[in-house]
């Protein structure tokens, strides 16, 4: 029975061993050809030219940039922290590790976004003295006033919420903000000042200062652009056009300060 059995065992089944149309059995050399096809699409994958990523701005940016457009608006005293962290979506814990304060914030927000506009009035007041010495009084008051009303609105300065904020902190009497404008403009405003005297030899120092004061008027109320002018004169007179409104401003106040000194 056992013998019997195991001759059941061993004897072919009588069905043919058939392999499906069009296939074969993969071979040893097979396997090598389809990993290294494999390869090869993942190594290609790999060197598809990804689409760049947009900047997304750092919470620190983030915060400035709406702190500025916040403070321009309303006046430092105007604006809370809060409403800060709420439009900049972040915590306030974060401005305290970014800044510690309100003042803190604003004094970084000057430190970075102004010394670029005192930077490019140095430089373009040392191009004014290299052509002429004594230099000419129009390429002076040209180099104060152009970076603070071109440079000052490009997007990297903080644009023209930078610039009507710093209208703004020009004319309020707070401590703080004539602190930041202090330290911000001081250094090269001496120089300036230095400028117009040399510019003006038989001019009393006092009388340059009165009228750089009065520069300062000017420029700060065309920084401002408060639309007052747009309505009187039904948009025919725009400061927002800093091209006209240098070419416009230039000339009086060079008038202004080359006037006879106060009795």
């Amino acid at each position: 029975m056992k013998a019997s059995a195991a001759k059941t065992r061993n004897k072919p089944s009588g069905k043919p061993n058939v392999r499906p149309a069009g296939k074969r059995p993969l071979q040893p050399l097979d396997h090598v050809k389809s990993s290294r096809a494999k390869a090869t699409n993942a190594a290609a994958k790999s060197l598809q030219v990804r689409k760049p990523v947009a900047d997304v701005p750092s919470v620190r940016e983030r915060i400035l940039e709406v702190a500025a457009r916040l403070f321009a608006e309303y006046g430092m005293t105007g604006v809370g922290l809060r409403a800060i962290t709420t439009e900049a979506k972040v915590n306030l814990a974060s401005i305290a590790y970014h800044f510690g304060s309100k003042d803190g914030l604003l004094e970084a927000l000057f430190s970075q976004r102004a010394a670029p506009i005192a930077q490019e009035r140095m430089r373009l007041l040392a191009l004014a003295c290299e052509k002429h010495d004594p230099p000419e009084l129009e390429h002076i008051l040209d180099a104060f006033l152009r970076p603070a009303l071109t440079l000052g609105v490009e997007p990297q300065f903080g644009g023209p919420a930078f610039v009507k904020l710093r209208a703004r902190l020009g004319t309020e009497p707070e401590t703080l903000s004539r602190k930041i404008l202090s330290k911000a403009f001081d250094q090269s405003s001496r120089h300036f000042i230095a400028a117009f005297a040399k510019a003006l030899p038989q001019m009393p120092r006092t009388e340059i200062e009165w009228r750089f004061h009065f520069m300062l008027g000017a420029m700060f109320y065309t920084m401002a652009d408060s639309g007052r002018i747009q309505a009187l004169t039904k948009g025919r007179c725009d400061p927002g056009d800093v091209t006209r409104a240098l070419a416009h401003m230039i000339p009086f106040l060079a008038a202004g300060f080359r006037s006879a000194p106060v009795a």
